[in-house]
């Protein structure tokens, strides 16, 4: 599989057989560059864009195109791969982890405690609960997500 990788100024897109995925890396963002990365193909590969045993683009090949450095394509390469989403093989490249899934669900499981204590928090301070309500669908409707858009 061949990818074509573009930055156009904070907005990056990647050409797989599926088509053409835009994603935006904020240059000028606090948040890491390898972060911005890591979040981005962690949503590629959780939504099935990028497929089980499929090879990501490689190091130098995503650098080259999006004008990063080479090592921040490794470090966020290196953190999926310790979060268990990709694996790598020397000389081979890095692939979509097939049972990422199952640590999807330990994470989501995670996930839904920490924000059960936040929302009881939230309550406790005296947050209404139709307000919470709507800044969840707000949050869905601008990011997506859930199993509306699986």
């Amino acid at each position: 599989m061949e990818y074509n990788l573009n930055c156009i100024k904070d907005n990056s897109t990647l050409s797989t057989d599926e088509g053409v995925i835009m994603f935006e890396l904020d240059m000028r963002s606090r948040k890491p560059i390898y972060e911005q990365l890591v979040d981005k193909l962690k949503e590629l590969i959780i939504n099935e864009v990028f497929k089980s045993d499929e090879q990501l683009p490689s190091v130098r090949t995503l650098a080259g195109q999006l004008t990063i450095n080479p090592n921040t394509i490794q470090k966020a390469y290196r953190e999926l791969e310790t979060q268990g989403f990709i694996y790598s093989i020397k000389g081979k490249g890095s692939f979509v982890n097939s049972n990422h899934q199952k640590k999807d669900k330990e994470r989501i499981d995670s996930v839904k405690r920490e924000l059960e204590k936040l929302i009881l928090e939230a309550l406790y301070l005296g947050v209404p609960a139709n307000e919470l309500i709507g800044l969840v669908q707000d949050l869905e409707a601008s990011k997506g997500g859930g199993a509306g858009n699986d």
